[in-house]
């Protein structure tokens, strides 16, 4: 990884992670899709992750065959986007998923297409040892650099203990962990595991606790190692939370940095926040129904503001819950503060250009 993009993600940016635009039909929808990329940099965030989950699993199949294109379009989209509008060239980070054959055939790929760092997803080797798991991900670090992932248990079925974390971090090539367990105790097993490695200056922390976020991005965790304490913070989130209402994710990070760093108070109102923000999530991620409409959720709120035109995924098992949508149309009439409708709107026609 190119220092310079490394000191980028050690800093910490918004990184949302990147939703799958289809048409009616489940092909690809090119315009939308793009509209989406050149929402993201236009709303300053400072990476993409794309092949994750928000960008739907099912993409990884071969039969599917989407994977390439995906990761294909977003790339030059958002290399054409930052070239014509003088930004930053964003963190790409691409999604890794399957066997160790298919994660090496992957992390190939997206190296050749530019990409910056792998997000390994081990929910294919559900079921494996820790030693087995550590192997795999040592040899996608041959070709890219990674960045860890704890997925939630609901949707991986997988529990990574302290021990695995301590291991992963003897990784030379692990520069970036995402915690996303959704679970307070296994957060702190990954936050323990890098304080306890040696490494708490070279791992960027991001969350993606999108159950926890402003919490997350506030607080400095501490830790007692060899009689020294350690103090961790998430730089950053690469969250599905942030694949809408991306502008206000941007001013989250900011808002949570300032306080951090002493420059603006604590409030009760950013403490309100963080709970509004929670609540939002618990409806776009459908949380009552074990997350089942997760990604048609975030795709519901993009099709309101323009920015997708449909709501399915390519799993059909993968819809809204009954009155999902009216609990999340609910909840952005209640509080419409953490939108970013008008920002969108402004800037639609552009986009979709």
């Amino acid at each position: 990884m190119d220092s310079n993009v490394f000191a980028k993600l050690l800093s910490g940016c918004v990184i949302p992670a990147h939703p799958l635009a289809l048409t009616s039909d489940n092909q690809l929808n090119e315009r939308h899709q793009k509209a989406l990329t050149r929402y993201y940099l236009s709303a300053g965030a400072g990476g993409l992750a794309v092949g994750v989950h928000t960008t739907q699993f099912a993409i990884h199949e071969p039969k599917i065959g989407l994977y390439q294109p995906v990761l294909e379009l977003a790339a030059e989209t958002a290399g054409n986007f930052c070239n014509s509008n003088n930004l930053d060239k964003p963190i790409m980070v691409a999604g890794i998923a399957g066997s160790t054959d298919q994660a090496v055939q992957e992390a190939t790929l997206a190296c050749e297409l530019g990409y910056d760092i792998g997000l390994v997803s081990l929910t294919a080797l559900r079921g494996s040892s820790i030693d087995e798991l550590i192997t795999h991900v040592r040899e996608v670090g041959k070709i890219i650099d990674v960045m860890g992932f704890y997925l939630q248990e609901t949707i991986s079925k997988m529990v990574l203990p302290g021990e695995f974390w301590r291991k992963l971090l003897e990784i030379p090539q692990l520069r970036a962990i995402k915690a996303a367990p959704f679970n307070r105790y296994h957060t702190l097993d990954v936050l323990e595991a890098v304080a306890q490695s040696g490494r708490e200056n070279e791992i960027a922390l991001y969350t993606g606790n999108d159950d926890n976020i402003i919490l997350d991005l506030l607080t400095k965790y501490k830790f007692k190692v060899n009689g020294k304490e350690v103090t961790l913070d998430f730089k950053g989130g690469l969250l599905g939370q942030w694949a809408c209402w991306t502008s206000k994710a941007v001013e989250y990070l900011e808002l949570t940095r300032k306080i951090k760093q002493n420059r603006t108070p604590l409030t009760q109102n950013t403490l309100s926040l963080a709970g509004e923000l929670t609540l939002a999530n618990k409806a776009i991620f459908d949380a009552d129904h074990h997350f089942t409409g997760c990604i048609p959720g975030i795709s519901h709120v993009l099709k309101r503001q323009g920015l997708m035109q449909n709501v399915q995924a390519l799993d059909s098992a993968e819809m809204l819950s009954p009155n999902q949508a009216d609990t999340i149309d609910k909840i952005i009439e209640n509080y419409p503060h953490l939108t970013d409708d008008v920002f969108v709107r402004e800037n639609l026609e552009n986009w979709l250009a």
